[in-house]
């Protein structure tokens, strides 16, 4: 948080905010109680009289606010017990008179700056329970008129923006203006460390005012949003896709990093060159190893993988360099993560490979992953299969899961890096490449230990523009903004001021790391939907209850009607007692061709935008019970088990197929999908590429996930670009 200084007095406070358009009560400042009395004559009837000073912040906790004031002689008796009131360390004191305006719905909205992503505007709940209540929403500044309304629309409490208790509903294009006005405020007062309107009433006619603002003065907030350039294109080739690899401290010894990651170089297939390095020169799974980096050959090699200690590796870049070398992955530790002289070792070497002209990956990471070269340069497992994803990580553990998750469902990965101590190349880095790389539709992303939360917003709201970007975020930002003087500051979480800065970048944030890669594998596979009407298709009417309660709950989908020449066809394909509504529950009138029929009849609809389709596999699970049974063999069981395991793999053949035919996403979920992996079902989905989500809500989460981005594009004229 900038540090603070003075505050203003109401009065000061209000007459800035009204130069920035923010609609205020009309109101007079007056010396005395007599004055007041005068001026509320004037005002008209009933007034709110406040103490005012510049030392004063919270007035209705310290008892400074007299309402519905309705004679001047109330007014005057009223003045006096303020100024009564007043303290020494009040300083200088005057009287506000002012309307009382009324109204059943009380917002707060103001200004905080955050420590990392610097100004932001905030919308919520207000009055005296805003804290307690905290529904608040935060966008950096400046704010666009689409991220105002964005925020409005963010709030979780929309029933009272609607009309309300026989009250209009808010007039939202003014409070927009109120957002826009405090974001022209920050922008054009660098100094203004915190603003509170705290109530913004919205009078019975649904027009928003303001009764109360206090605004902080602090240090000017002076933020260069400079950062290191971006490797080149080539140094990214070089890295994801060289010609030759180079490990130094190449080892014998199965259990080290320069056995593993020689190993998993050689087992994965890739077809470049490989070289080691080894003070005896020793031959490592059929690789003849040199003592000396000169001693190899000059042009063949982009990429040297590093495992020797950090002592050597000055030298060893110098090496490389005049070998032709553009890019260096080091798994080297002992360096920022080890104290001030690693955190000096770090430094020089970065600054030696600026120098040489090579990229500097890690220190201290896991490795990189490039699955179009075949290519798993790591001190672990796994090597994914090929896909769309590309991901990029503060953690290597969490570069990891990602592959593993990879594995698990088959939709596969195309780029993967750990950043370790992303002293030269940041994670936003590579996303910035992953944006332009054509392996790769969608980039995943893991951070932490945020310092620059502006600068790397910047840069992923230039990534998401161009391809969709997934994030998920680890621990709070450090210090978090807390303004003691104001609601805004208070209420100023890093989370949600983080969220915010995500919403107005078009970054998907997903909350937890399966999240993460489920939205990514649906970005990867499924197409962008045109709108977010939604229809369920289930075998059985409980999952299409709990997906449909899903969809309600994750509000920015819609659980659409049923079209009424929708249902007459349905009507043609399944007996009477199916659920003529969404869900479309079968309620077990199935033949043979019944799912792919009537999800083609839902994928044709014009007004239906997306599909999730549920049960998938139960008949193959009826056949693994055969199998297993003691009858199999015979009793014509082998019949019957290849009918329902070609059944469910048409069902998942037909998902696939009507998706890419009528360019909308279909979602295939069952539990199957982790509770028996095998199942023809999940097994066939997998086949086609797509993701078979292990429930209907996790579907829905992703489904959510692809309509906002959609959204995004669509608000910012950004055209149909990111979809698969």
């Amino acid at each position: 948080m900038t540090s603070h200084g003075t505050t203003l007095s109401e009065a000061a406070s209000k007459a800035l905010l009204r130069e920035f358009g923010v609609p205020m009560a009309a109101e007079r400042e007056v010396a005395d109680a007599a004055a007041a009395a005068t001026a509320a004559g004037e005002l008209g009837f009933p007034v709110v009289v406040k103490l005012c000073g510049d030392a004063i912040a919270h007035k209705t906790e310290r008892g400074l606010v007299k309402l519905r004031l309705a004679d001047a002689a109330a007014v005057a008796a009223a003045g006096a017990e303020l100024l009564g009131k007043a303290t020494l360390a009040d300083g200088e004191v005057s009287l506000l008179v002012a309307p009382m305006i009324s109204g059943n719905r009380e917002l707060i909205a103001g200004v905080v700056r955050d420590p990392q992503f610097g100004a932001n505007v905030m919308l919520g709940v207000g009055g005296v329970l805003a804290e307690a209540i905290a529904d608040v929403v935060f966008r950096p500044v400046p704010l666009s008129a689409i991220d105002a309304q964005e925020m409005i629309d963010g709030l979780a409490t929309q029933q009272l923006l609607g009309e309300f208790r026989g009250e209009a509903a808010v007039n939202r294009t003014a409070l927009a203006q109120v957002l826009l006005g405090l974001s022209a405020l920050a922008a054009a007062r660098p100094d203004v460390a915190s603003v509170d309107v705290n109530p913004l009433i919205v009078r019975a006619d649904g027009e928003p005012v303001a009764v109360d603002a206090l605004v902080e003065i602090g240090d000017p907030d002076v933020r260069s949003g400079s950062h290191r350039p971006r490797p080149t294109d080539a140094q990214f080739r070089a890295l994801f896709e060289p010609k030759g690899v180079l490990v130094t401290g190449a080892s014998t010894h199965p259990g080290k990093f320069g056995f593993v990651s020689l190993h998993n170089i050689l087992a994965s297939g890739y077809e470049g060159a490989v070289f080691g390095t080894n003070l005896q020169g020793e031959e490592v799974l059929g690789i003849r190893t040199v003592a000396e980096i000169e001693a190899l050959p000059e042009g063949t090699i982009d990429l040297v993988f590093v495992c020797t200690p950090a002592s050597a590796n000055p030298a060893m870049l110098r090496a490389c360099a005049a070998k032709g070398v553009k890019a260096a992955f080091l798994t080297s530790a002992g360096y920022g993560e080890a104290g001030e002289e690693g955190r000096r070792a770090e430094a020089d070497l970065v600054a030696l490979a600026d120098e040489l002209g090579i990229l500097l990956a890690g220190p201290n990471g896991q490795g990189v992953v490039s699955t179009p070269v075949n290519l798993c340069a790591q001190i672990v497992a796994p090597f994914p299969p090929s896909g769309r994803i590309g991901v990029a990580s503060q953690s290597g553990n969490f570069v990891s899961s990602f592959l593993n998750y990879s594995r698990q469902t088959g939709v596969g990965i195309s780029r993967a890096v750990s950043a370790g101590n992303a002293a030269a190349v940041t994670p936003a880095d590579y996303l910035d490449w992953f944006a332009e790389d054509a392996a790769t539709t969608v980039s995943l992303a893991y951070v932490e230990g945020i310092v620059d939360g502006r600068g790397l917003l910047e840069r992923f709201a230039s990534v998401a523009a161009r391809k969709p970007l997934v994030v998920v975020k680890g621990g709070a930002t450090e210090g978090g903004a807390r303004a003691a003087a104001s609601h805004t500051g208070a209420l100023a979480a890093d989370d949600k001021v983080f969220d915010g800065a995500c919403r107005q970048a078009g970054v998907t944030r997903a909350v937890t790391v399966e999240e993460a890669f489920e939205a990514a594998a649906t970005f990867a596979t499924q197409p962008l939907p045109k709108g977010p009407n939604t229809i369920v298709l289930t075998t059985a009417g409980g999952w299409g209850v709990v997906t449909s309660d899903a969809i309600v709950r994750d509000g920015r989908l819609r659980l659409m009607e049923l079209p009424a020449d929708l249902q007459a066809q349905i009507d043609t394909k399944l007996p009477p007692r199916w659920s003529r509504n969404n869900p479309v529950d079968c309620a077990g009138g199935e033949v043979r061709d019944t799912i792919p029929e009537v999800m083609e009849m839902i994928a044709a609809h014009p007004e239906v935008h997306a599909i999730v389709y549920l049960g998938i596999g139960i008949q193959s699970n009826q056949a693994r019970l055969m199998k297993e049974g003691r009858f199999y063999p015979g009793n014509g069981l082998e019949r019957i088990v290849a009918y329902h395991e070609r059944q469910d793999e048409r069902f998942a053949e037909a998902a696939h197929e009507l998706s890419q035919r009528y360019g909308k996403p279909i979602l295939t979920a069952t539990e199957l999908a982790v509770a028996d992996a095998d199942n023809a079902g999940p097994r066939a989905v997998r086949a086609t590429g797509r993701l078979c989500y292990a429930s209907g809500n996790r579907a829905v989460t992703a489904l959510g996930h692809l309509w906002q981005y959609a959204q995004f594009r669509e608000r910012r004229g950004l055209g149909s670009e990111g979809a698969r």
